[in-house]
């Protein structure tokens, strides 16, 4: 049997600390933390599932990272601050994790890459030559090439982070979104994303922004 979300993190975070040359000690609080950020009950897609779902895909795309512990902080620390009425989710995210490393005392390079990568998940566009950017991107975005019936799990668990837009506004403005990822030469920049998730992540966004459409002429 699979372990739970928090287990499996648990271990993963502790694990990465290790290698860090973190103690346990000053892990465990760093993670008790995150894990109830991502726990709250506001969150139905950016929880825990959620970053252990990141976490999976970047495992299988590790061959191809730069700088593994700064990637895999990163996507500890992108969601961190979620908040479905903000606009600057991805700045505080960053922020919280340079605190958090600096008083784990990494190097500073390291807290300043990690928070870079961090701030790439507002606009989901990342440099050709920045690998690492990519990885995470592509790993945040893995959600949209699910089968279907999953899609549409994601597609309804945003729409309760959205509960309090109107329907209306939130057709319209989901389905801009929608389009605009529809409308890039490609979705995932990784070739191996790529050929795994390209075409359903295109299916998907489709059949959401026309039943969106759909509803728009309903109402």
């Amino acid at each position: 049997m699979p372990a739970s979300p928090h287990d499996w993190l648990h271990e993963h975070w502790q694990s990465l600390c290790a290698a860090l040359g973190v103690e346990p000690a000053a892990a465990e609080p760093a993670f008790a933390e995150l894990a109830a950020r991502y726990a709250h009950p506001d969150r139905h897609y950016h929880n825990l599932a959620h970053l252990r779902h990141v976490l999976e895909t970047l495992d299988q795309l590790k061959q191809l990272a730069q700088d593994l512990p700064a990637l895999l902080l990163a996507a500890w620390f992108h969601d961190a601050v979620y908040d479905a009425r903000a606009k600057d989710n991805e700045a505080q995210s960053a922020l919280l994790a340079q605190a958090v490393l600096e008083r784990f005392r990494v190097p500073k390079p390291l807290s300043e890459r990690v928070a870079a990568l961090i701030l790439l998940t507002k606009s989901h566009s990342a440099a050709s030559d920045d690998i690492d950017g990519q990885l995470l991107l592509d790993a945040d975005l893995a959600i949209l090439g699910a089968g279907e019936a999953e899609y549409r799990q994601y597609a309804a668990a945003i729409r309760r982070e959205y509960a309090w837009v109107a329907e209306t506004d939130y057709r319209a403005g989901r389905a801009a979104v929608l389009k605009r990822f529809e409308e890039r030469p490609v979705i995932f920049h990784c070739a191996l994303m790529r050929d795994q998730f390209e075409r359903s992540a295109r299916r998907n966004l489709q059949a959401e922004r026309l039943a969106l459409a759909s509803g728009m002429r309903d109402g």
